[in-house]
């Protein structure tokens, strides 16, 4: 039985790799940073049936070299899914630091117990921040680290993937690299946490968003984002290869119709102009980092290179959008 490791166990992305990777006859290690959530992963998983018989867990981080070794021996892939996420902050210290550590030392536990293949979870993040104004990105464009106006988050996903792959270059090819550029991860969560990047869907359902702003985005499930890490994992043609995701485009007044027509009332009725969204941005600290990407495009959902290598299918994300949408619901969050 081959076994994976997949680091950010807890996470949104991740705890969806495990289930996947369970029900595929894979063992899993899976690395948390507090040892008091196992049970909240066994829990997810036994609500989903999913059989956890060939499932551990590890305690380990980015920033430390401790229980790596024990987290790794033994596994013949890495998804390294873990990396810091939160819309509450913006400093470089949060983001930069432990992201680019965290593939230093992940790659270096990976080289030393002879890992087959890395799937690495990046971003669109680390595609589209420069002072490129063009609408449509893919697999080739690269954020700028040194651009003025990137943000932390976007600052530290661009350096951590280029950290790996000049891993790559100055070992020799230690073991096969892939990574996964999705855009925003929205769908339904496995345990009580709904993640960083649901928190779009969120604010529009409960109305925490009053109003729609002129901002859009690329969306994709994260159970095909999952899937797309287990596609590249198995798939030899995906080596050396970065893959943007997204199944769709859309503008906040494009989501707040679609959950208004089915029923969900909180959604905003206005959209805001321009204009008065960049006026906003002087009140609210949350609007003023996304001031430089209001009423512009950027997409990569032109690019079909999952779809023509790993024969991805990614589902609708308007069904994703109102499957998390109910589930917000269920959990109470709308008032």
């Amino acid at each position: 039985m081959e076994k994976v490791l997949v680091t950010g166990a807890t996470g949104f992305i991740g705890l969806h790799c495990i289930d996947q990777l369970l029900n595929l006859g894979y063992a899993v290690n899976g690395s948390i940073r507090s040892p008091e959530r196992k049970n909240e992963i066994f829990d997810a998983l036994k609500k989903k049936n999913t059989s956890i018989k060939n499932l551990k867990l590890f305690n380990f981080n980015l920033t430390d070299d401790d229980g790596w070794d024990e987290g790794m021996k033994g596994c013949d892939y890495l998804l390294h899914v873990a990396s810091p996420l939160s819309v509450n902050l913006y400093d470089d210290d949060f983001f930069v630091k432990p992201a680019v550590a965290g593939v230093k030392r992940a790659f270096k536990f990976a080289k030393k117990h002879n890992v087959k293949k890395v799937v690495l979870t990046s971003s669109v993040a680390a595609i589209f921040e420069s002072n490129n104004n063009k609408e449509y990105f893919d697999e080739t464009d690269w954020s700028d680290p040194e651009y003025t106006e990137i943000s932390p988050y976007a600052k530290s996903k661009t350096l951590a993937e280029k950290a790996a792959w000049n891993f790559i270059e100055h070992h020799k090819n230690p073991f096969e690299l892939s990574v996964i550029n999705p855009a925003l991860v929205i769908g339904p969560t496995l345990s009580g946490d709904l993640g960083e990047s649901n928190k779009a869907i969120e604010m529009v359902v409960t109305g925490k968003m009053p109003v729609a702003i002129p901002l859009q985005f690329g969306f994709v499930d994260v159970r095909d984002v999952a899937n797309a890490h287990i596609l590249a994992m198995k798939n030899r043609l995906s080596n050396g290869e970065r893959f943007a995701l997204s199944q769709k485009d859309l503008w906040y007044k494009d989501i707040s119709k679609l959950l208004k027509e089915n029923g969900f009332d909180k959604a905003p009725k206005l959209t805001v102009p321009l204009w008065l969204a960049k006026f906003l941005t002087n009140f609210n600290k949350e609007l003023k980092i996304a001031a430089p990407f209001m009423g512009r495009v950027r997409s990569v959902s032109k690019s079909s290179k999952a779809k023509d290598i790993l024969g991805w299918n990614p589902r609708s994300v308007e069904e994703s959008i109102l499957e998390i949408a109910k589930q917000i619901k269920e959990m109470g969050l709308i008032k």
